[in-house]
Order: C-alpha cells, then sequence, then structure tokens
C-alpha cells in the first residue's frame, strides 16, 4: 500500500518544523505544503492536526499554522531525562560485560555515520545522527522500557540540536571527539566516569 497524501504532507510538514526550516513562530499556509506536494488542501489540513497534537503546530483558523516554538524550561526537562536515562542505560549494560564489546561496535558505526555527515557539511543530517548515536546507547542498556520513552524524546532533540548546532558549527568536531570518549569509558567499565562525562557532554553542546 502506498503513502497516502496527509502522510505525505505530515512528513514533508515535520521535517521542516524539526530541521528549523520553518522555525519557531513561523506562520505558513495549508496552501504552501500542498504546492510544494501537488495535493489538495485536504490532507494537508489533516496533517495540521496531527502535528498540533505532537504540539509542534497550533492551527489558526482560516490563516494556517504556526511552529510552536519550544516551550520554555523543556529543553532543560529533555537534557534531565536524557542525562538519567543513559546513565542508567550503561550502568546496566556494564553489569553484562560480555555484551560491551557489540555495543561499542555499534556505537562507533553510529558515530562513523555522524563523520561522514559532518564532512558533508549537513547539519540537519548531523543532528539526526546525532540523536541516532545516544539512542543507540540507550538501546545498548535493553531496558525496553527506557528504549520506548527515549524514543519519545527524538524529536524534541533533533530540534534540540539544531538550535544548539546552527549558530555554533565549530562544535561539531568536539561532539565527535567526545561520543568517541564515551565509548572508550564505556569499554573501560567504568559507570562513574561514564555519567560525568555524559554530563559534561550534555552541558558543552546545550548549556553553553
Amino acid at each position: 500500500m502506498g503513502v497516502s497524501a496527509a502522510d505525505r504532507a505530515y512528513r514533508l510538514t515535520k521535517e521542516l518544523v524539526l530541521s528549523g526550516e520553518l522555525p519557531g513562530g513561523h506562520l505558513f499556509s495549508e496552501t504552501e505544503i500542498a504546492g510544494r506536494l501537488g495535493l489538495s488542501r485536504t490532507p494537508v489540513r489533516e496533517a495540521f492536526v496531527r502535528l498540533q497534537a505532537e504540539e509542534l503546530l497550533t492551527l489558526v483558523p482560516k490563516r494556517g499554522a504556526i511552529v510552536a516554538p519550544v516551550p520554555p524550561g523543556e529543553a532543560e526537562d529533555v537534557l534531565d531525562a536524557r542525562e538519567a536515562v543513559e546513565t542508567a542505560a550503561v550502568r546496566r549494560l556494564l553489569r553484562t560485560p560480555a555484551r560491551v564489546s557489540v555495543a561499542a561496535a555499534e556505537l562507533r558505526a553510529a558515530l562513523a555515520v555522524q563523520r561522514e555527515r559532518a564532512e558533508r557539511d549537513d547539519l540537519h543530517a548531523f543532528a539526526e545522527a546525532d540523536e541516532r548515536f545516544h539512542r543507540t546507547l540507550v538501546e545498548a542498556g535493553g531496558n525496553a522500557l527506557l528504549i520506548r520513552f527515549y524514543t519519545g524524546l527524538a524529536d524534541r532533540q533533533r530540534r534540540m540540536n539544531v538550535a544548539a548546532l546552527g549558530p555554533a558549527p565549530g562544535h561539531i568536531p568536539v561532539i565527535l571527539r567526545e561520543h568517541a570518549e564515551l565509548i572508550e569509558i564505556i569499554e573501560s567499565g567504568d559507570a562513574a566516569t561514564f555519567a560525568t562525562a555524559l554530563r559534561a557532554h550534555l552541558d558543552g553542546t546545550h548549556r553553553r
């Protein structure tokens, strides 16, 4: 079964929001999205309603939609949640040393994708790969509840990454170096050092 018109409109609009191409506070119309995709306004309207339910858009009758800015305090909430989940995941991973080498290989593969996207100078693709790296870390812990919770943060993480790195692209090499260091710490089996390094990494990227 092919992708429906409403799904196409949903995916395009969501990508425009998460990538920052449509920034917070920006007003745009159903006609704009319909024109890009060669659709009628009806499936676009359905897509907008879905995105409003996800708190990414605010519908404006007869005018279109406004991209919802990141709410005050949300970034700090996301960072606190990420730190707790990622630290717990690594602590659990290290309780089963036999799984560490496989996890490290998966993390290095995710880091290689990040490096490739950094070399292409593609900020949006890099932000997506950054989220994937950290999700790989959580998945390595093997806690299904934490994995589901963390996956739910993905959209917010992408917006935060673009917002943090857009004005400071020079920080990308620092992120790559710190990710490599996090993998090495995991291989060393030191959960306490990982927790300290992760906090410094998140602070350096998002709390500068």
